[in-house]
């Protein structure tokens, strides 16, 4: 298994795709991760390829309960309120750090296998296999498919979430900025100015 892979990076739109061949995501406000397990070792690598492995000990912990013991995914640590959205201030922090989930969307390696040239739907179904019955520390980003993105992002606009990202359904995992990852932002949000971070 490769000790990294590179990263899939939406590009920015203004409108949210509306076609059938397209799944759509909550984009939750945090920090890009891939977590990579190896027997018992677990690695936590970001977006710029900075090891945060004794950062996020929960996210940690739940990936060495998975009984699979070779896989990498991708995802979104994020520390969640009592609302259920996403305080990107308080992860940010770094007073939260045990208190920290990742928000997991994609699969790239199960088992020693690369699954990145599979289609995404069927990566999402390997990735719900994977962490089937898990609730909490690791848990499957929901989506929606096809003609709901435009309502589902005016729905996430009003609950002051950071807006959609959209992906299509069968297209392989490419490192670097992906034309069929489409991010949509929600301009009112926080997070639609700040300054992304490198990490």
């Amino acid at each position: 298994m490769r000790r990294r892979s590179d990263f899939a990076l939406p590009v920015r739109a203004d409108k949210v795709p509306a076609g059938p061949d397209w799944f759509h995501e909550i984009k939750y406000d945090g920090y890009r991760l891939q977590v990579i397990r190896e027997h018992d070792r677990v690695r936590l690598i970001t977006k710029g390829g900075y090891d945060w492995t004794k950062r996020y000990p929960w996210i940690v912990e739940v990936a060495r309960k998975i009984r699979q013991s070779h896989f990498v995914i991708d995802g979104e640590a994020v520390l969640l309120g009592v609302d259920g959205i996403s305080d990107f201030n308080g992860l940010h922090s770094g007073k939260h750090n045990a208190e920290v989930q990742l928000y997991a969307f994609d699969m790239l390696a199960g088992d020693g296998d690369d699954m990145r040239k599979l289609p995404l739907s069927m990566r999402k179904t390997n990735l719900a296999r994977l962490l089937r019955g898990r609730a909490e520390g690791i848990f499957v980003a929901p989506f929606e498919q096809g003609e709901i993105g435009p309502d589902l992002f005016e729905a996430a606009c009003r609950m002051g979430l950071e807006g959609l990202v959209s992906k299509r359904r069968e297209r392989r995992y490419e490192g670097g900025p992906c034309k069929h990852w489409i991010k949509v932002k929600n301009r009112k949000h926080p997070a639609y100015s700040r300054v992304q971070d490198q990490f």
